[in-house]
């Protein structure tokens, strides 16, 4: 370094302030000043600030400097001053105006040496321009933390004014401010350790903005004389409260992907949106959702003009950051009125976001217009709010209300942009929510339409049955049961399974009861029914084959055919893949009767086998599916175990309450599979309620059985159905013996109905045709089928049996009743 630029190094003394009055002269002169140049206060007050310190060349231009202070209102740079010494120091310096006590202006001069960045004052004046216009705040403070020069950027940041900052410390300038307190604690760390500070956070409600809090990234390093002895701190302050902000709105974000949606039911996501958005975002919010989205339908509601059809409005969600303000106009489930020219109307019309940075509420408005809603908003305190449209796929699914109360600043673009992400992020929530409520709901109405709405078993069985869904998030099942009344007072009882929830699984469910009910009416034996359900099943796997896109539900179902008899008290069942039933005697004795499993249906693998069964009058049949006995938790030995406990506990119990307690016997109300469970109690016909004739398969017999048949009536008090019965036993044993071999079989039933059977030994089915009217045949099974109420035939073990069925009368069905009440 060269001699003369030795001589200029500049040294940091510490700090100086001094005040001027108007004229240049000095009026104030601080212990600082006299320790950077020498001068005690006596031998400067008074005298002319530039002739004094200036050197002497720059002494002339003390006048135009004055000058140019008064023209700006201040100045800051670089001057050379003269040390008592006659040293020439190169200086930091700062002139802010300041009014005196008799309100004349004053000048207040602060000054602190630089390190010498270059040999010139030029460059010092030019390293000055550069720090008062660098892009981020920058301070110097003195080994007391005083304020001795700051740049024109940092003013702008914080809103400190030049005067109220220079010689204070920060602590000062922000009285009663925590983190001005802990910031000089950071400072005087890096004063004493040397060690710099780096991307500090600091966060404060400033002047530049009293009504939003800003948060600063201060970097700050320990500023060194030649000798490395510490003059004081340089600290460089960046504001980043936007960056923050983007920051927090990616957490919130974020945060809306793990809280938004978290079940699939609309009023909760609705809810979840409401607590998400306070108080991240407003202090108050509230979701309102078409009605018809709450309720699972398809939202008839589009983006577009409404044509004056405002849709019902349910409120789902509701948030506030005070306690009392959340039921303010609406509570939660509440309809909402909506008015035809508010921004609710506009949003839904348009399917644009609308903010009102400020609420009006004056005469004229729309808001005046509800003057309910008014004096509510006035007492809350809200004054800034977001209407924002919830759509998907172009329907309208509400709308979301966000305002501030608590909170004085009001929205700006930004937060409608992020009130926008979460609504959207929401309404996906909802859309989807909305299509699995409408898809539950349609399968519980398709399972609930397909199940038999009334039981009845006739005169062969009492019923009682208990249906339990699955938990709800799994939707309707493929659980079904039923009770089909048979020829001859017969009854078939009946419960499958398909595995899976939803749609598939219940129409599946309604195909296979369909074809139990046609195979029934055929009146096949159990074991052929489910052959044939077998067969029918693997067709309609193959067809789900055929199109890729289908699931197969059939592929696993499960199923158990039973016939009772009350006439000969047997009962014969067959299963396929399902659980055997349960039978308890009237001694609650519990058994499960030893029947083929089989393979559940769609296999097709062995043939299916039926037992047969004699059971007691009174014997109660259990009949269920795996919900009831199995579970996660739970194998299925310990479930049968469970179900043969209840059942014998009390057998004589009222089945209605049989079915509750074994339901109750549950350890969870909510079963991961879908419970059904069907009770059936035995019955018998008494002797006086059926009788059986044998007859030889002679011509001449017709006559004879139409004589047994009305003698019969007449004992049952039936005569005014002889006349019917007669022709149609005529009509069966005519065909009987003319078409059959072996002895022939008559049987009357009086239960509920009237039933005439005739039996053979022929496996050939009558057929039913129309006679022309040149033929002299033919008409019999016609004739029959006009006066019966239902007919049919059916295959035995040695033949078949054609049946026919009549309705009793009024007075013959209370002769009925009478009569079994005797038989009782």
């Amino acid at each position: 370094m060269a001699p003369d630029v030795a001589q200029r190094s500049v040294r940091m003394d510490g700090a100086a302030t001094a005040v001027l009055d108007a004229g240049g002269a000095v009026a104030g002169w601080t212990p600082g000043a006299e320790r950077l140049l020498g001068y005690s206060a006596a031998e400067v007050m008074g005298r002319p600030a530039g002739l004094m310190l200036l050197p002497s060349g720059d002494a002339p231009k003390a006048s135009v400097f004055v000058e140019r202070c008064r023209a700006q209102g201040g100045w800051s740079g670089f001057v050379a001053l003269r040390h008592r010494d006659g040293r020439r120091l190169d200086m930091s310096l700062r002139i802010s105006p300041l009014s005196g006590p008799d309100g004349r202006a004053q000048w207040l001069v602060s000054a602190t040496g630089t390190p010498a960045l270059s040999p010139g004052a030029a460059d010092g004046l030019a390293l000055e321009s550069l720090l008062a216009r660098a892009p981020v705040g920058i301070i110097v403070r003195d080994a007391e933390l005083r304020c001795t020069w700051v740049n024109d950027t940092l003013e702008l940041q914080d809103g400190i004014p030049r005067e109220e900052r220079l010689g204070r410390r920060l602590t000062e300038s922000l009285p009663g401010l925590a983190e001005a307190e802990e910031a000089e604690v950071v400072m005087r760390r890096v004063l004493n350790t040397g060690k710099p500070v780096t991307d500090l956070e600091f966060r404060a409600w400033l002047p530049v903005d009293r009504h939003r809090e800003r948060t600063f990234s201060v970097s700050i390093f320990r500023l060194e004389d030649p000798d490395g002895r510490a003059l004081g701190v340089c600290a460089m302050w960046v504001d980043v409260t936007r960056r923050e902000q983007a920051r927090e709105r990616l957490a919130i974000i974020g945060e809306a992907s793990t809280r938004i949606g978290s079940t699939l039911d609309v009023m909760r996501t609705g809810q979840e949106l409401a607590d998400l958005a306070v108080p991240l975002l407003a202090d108050f919010a509230a979701v309102d959702l078409v009605e018809s989205v709450q309720l699972g339908e398809e939202s008839l509601a589009r983006l577009g003009p409404m044509g004056g059809q405002i849709p019902v409005f349910c409120r789902a969600g509701l948030a506030s950051i005070r306690p009392g303000i959340p039921e303010a106009l609406w509570a939660r489930g509440e309809t909402v009125f909506v008015p035809p020219n508010s921004p609710f109307t506009y949003v839904l019309s348009s399917g644009k976001s609308r903010m009102e940075r400020v609420m009006d509420t004056a005469p004229g408005s729309w808001l005046a217009q509800d003057p309910v809603r008014v004096k509510k908003i006035r007492e809350v305190g809200m004054h800034s709010c977001m209407y924002v449209p919830i759509h998907a796929r172009g329907a309208v699914l509400g709308v979301a209300f966000f305002a501030r109360t608590e909170d004085p600043t009001p929205f700006e673009e930004d937060d409608l942009l992020l009130a926008e992400e979460l609504v959207n992020r929401a309404a996906l929530s909802l859309d989807n929510a909305n299509r699995y409520t409408r898809e539950r709901a349609t399968a519980f109405a398709l399972q609930r339409n397909l199940l038999p709405q009334r039981l009845t078993g006739g005169t062969a069985v009492e019923v009682a049955s208990h249906y339990l869904p699955a938990d709800s998030r799994h939707g309707a099942g493929g659980d079904w049961f039923d009770v089909i009344p048979l020829s001859g007072a017969r009854v078939a009882l009946v419960v499958g399974d398909v595995v899976g929830h939803g749609i598939n699984a219940a129409a599946t469910m309604g195909r296979l009861r369909t074809a139990v009910h046609t195979l029934a009416d055929m009146d096949l034996p159990p074991d052929e029914l489910l052959a044939h359900l077998d067969d029918l099943a693997i067709r309609l796997i193959e067809e789900d084959a055929d199109d890729k896109g289908t699931a197969t539900a059939v592929l696993g179902a499960t199923c158990l055919y039973a016939v009772y008899d009350p006439v000969l008290r047997r009962c014969t069942m067959a299963r396929a893949g399902h659980p055997p039933p349960a039978i308890v005697d009237p001694d609650g004795r519990v058994t499960f009767p030893d029947l083929p499993a089989g393979t559940p249906l769609g296999l097709g693998l062995v043939p299916f086998e039926s037992v047969e069964l004699e059971l007691p009058e009174a014997s109660v049949l259990a009949f269920y599916t795996d919900g009831l006995v199995e579970s996660r938790d739970q194998d299925i030995d310990a479930g049968i175990h469970r179900l043969s406990t209840v059942l014998a506990a009390q057998p004589g119990l009222p089945l209605e309450d049989l079915c509750s307690a074994v339901v109750d016997s549950l350890e969870t109300p909510a079963p991961y599979d879908d419970v059904t469970l069907l009770l059936a109690r035995t019955r018998t016909l008494s002797p006086s309620q059926t009788v059986f004739w044998e007859l030889p398969p002679d011509p001449a017999v017709v006559s004879t059985a139409r004589s047994l048949a009305v003698r019969q009536l007449t004992q049952w008090g039936l005569e005014d159905l002889a006349m019917t019965t007669e022709l149609i036993v005529s009509e069966l044993v005519t065909n009987a013996i003319r078409h059959a071999t072996g002895p022939i079989g008559l049987r009357l039933i009086r239960h509920q109905l009237l039933t005439c059977e005739v039996s053979d030994t022929s496996n050939s089915l009558p057929r039913l045709r129309h006679a022309r009217t040149t033929d002299e045949d033919g008409r019999g099974l016609f004739l029959v089928a006009q006066m019966s109420h239902r007919r049919g035939t059916r295959y035995t073990t040695d033949g078949k049996t054609v049946w026919a069925e009549q309705e009793l009368t009024p007075v013959s069905a209370y002769d009925l009743s009478s009569a079994a009440a005797a038989d009782g």
